[in-house]
């Protein structure tokens, strides 16, 4: 088998990703009408948008180390069953609302928040559940294929949701993707349990919380990837917003087209996962920082593009770009911790590049009722390029060492060591 697919050897993780890849697609499918239904319900208002991205994602800042606690309490793969079952029902409850006719503004919010509740437990574990399925070894391939599943889910979910919303409306979405978490249940039902490489859970006690925050603290190979990524998550990723109001006020373009740009982000993710994928080991921290300037830039120069299919064009190695960081991050962290500690700092991890959304979404939002739809890409991508330049210098200085400047005999930079 290919490097590149080497964890598929193992059985557990093939009914694993098999089922992410029906219950992703239908979560894009979500995501896109979602935006949709929350545009036509408030007569495009960008804030609006933005608050309904900031509230799905809020439960994560308010709770996320909680979450990554019960993951280190409990079996995760039935703690992922249960979570499963929570968030396809509440894709059914507003898929029925909105077939209806009586779906309202409110009603997308709450959805929204408790959607993001659910999430606060079902990240983590699922996050931390990689090791158990294919152990140590294969971390960094099952992160990059997890990603390259995600990316599959993106590329055609919002395709096809752009499709039906024009043709039979938002309702039907909704209620599609309720359905969908049945796959990745029942994979999780059929897993082998004598095949999981399964840690112990952790016993309750005090002060657990404040020990996984102090166990990352003392460690900068953990430290680094985790500010890096919050960035990212707070200020860059802001597809949700931008890319409707894009789709719609900038290029006069119907939900298909907004799907097809969703889309064209994932083409470029899916070409990331699968080059991370063949990794071995995880990446050094200065590849870390230079994939966050790049991501800048690209997203910068794709918010500056004048037309549709340059814009689109943009958009697909700003996806390679943005999954690339994430999965070398995420890999990073993963084989950095401890097993007992994993839960927790996975939740770190995650609510920093999840829950800084409530903070970065309404101020992307603001942002573009005032500038513009371009403008939500152009500052995003200026503050994550920012970020990288600032943890590089930063790290420099902590090592010890500078940047030293020639202009003779050719203009080159390099780095010495300090006194």
């Amino acid at each position: 088998m290919s490097p590149t697919f080497r964890s598929l050897r193992n059985r557990n993780y093939r009914l694993f990703a098999g089922g992410q890849v029906v219950s992703l697609t239908g979560s894009w499918m979500q995501m896109v009408a979602q935006g949709w239904l929350a545009l036509r319900l408030t007569h495009d208002s960008g804030a609006a948008l933005g608050i309904v991205a900031a509230l799905q994602t809020l439960p994560m800042l308010l709770f996320g180390l909680w979450g990554g606690l019960i993951a280190d309490r409990y079996r995760k793969r039935r703690v992922l069953i249960g979570a499963m079952a929570m968030e396809g029902l509440l894709a059914l409850v507003l898929g029925v609302l909105d077939t209806t006719g009586v779906v309202a503004y409110w009603h997308v919010l709450v959805l929204a928040f408790l959607m993001g509740l659910v999430q606060v437990v079902e990240t983590p574990a699922r996050q931390a559940f990689v090791i158990e399925m294919v152990g140590p070894d294969d971390v960094p391939n099952a992160v990059g294929l997890n990603s390259a599943t995600f990316n599959i889910a993106r590329v055609f979910g919002p395709v096809v949701a752009g499709l039906m919303v024009n043709a039979i409306g938002t309702g039907p979405v909704f209620l599609a993707n309720g359905v969908s978490f049945a796959a990745v249940i029942c994979g999780l039902l059929a897993m082998r349990e004598s095949e999981l490489h399964s840690v112990p859970v952790v016993e309750r006690g005090p002060g657990q919380l404040r020990e996984g925050l102090r166990y990352v603290k003392e460690r900068p190979e953990l430290l680094l990837p985790i500010i890096l990524i919050g960035v990212v998550g707070t200020f860059g990723f802001n597809f949700a917003v931008t890319l409707p109001l894009l789709a719609k006020q900038t290029f006069h373009r119907d939900a298909a087209a907004y799907g097809v740009m969703s889309a064209a982000i994932a083409v470029g993710a899916l070409v990331g996962s699968l080059l991370s994928a063949r990794r071995t080991r995880p990446p050094r921290q200065r590849m870390l920082i230079m994939l966050t300037v790049l991501f800048g830039a690209l997203e910068v120069t794709a918010g500056l593009m004048p037309s549709y299919l340059t814009f689109l064009i943009l958009l697909v190695p700003t996806g390679a770009a943005v999954l690339t960081l994430a999965t070398s991050c995420n890999s990073t962290v993963q084989l950095g911790s401890s097993p007992e500690m994993r839960g927790r700092v996975m939740a770190l991890y995650i609510l920093v590049f999840m829950g800084g959304t409530p903070v970065g979404a309404p101020l992307i939002g603001l942002a573009v009722e005032r500038f513009g739809p371009r403008s939500g890409l152009v500052i995003g991508g200026a503050v994550c390029a920012a970020a990288g330049v600032v943890v590089l210098v930063a790290t420099l200085r902590n090592r010890r060492l500078r940047m030293v400047t020639h202009l003779r005999p050719r203009p080159h930079v390099h780095v010495v060591s300090g006194v």
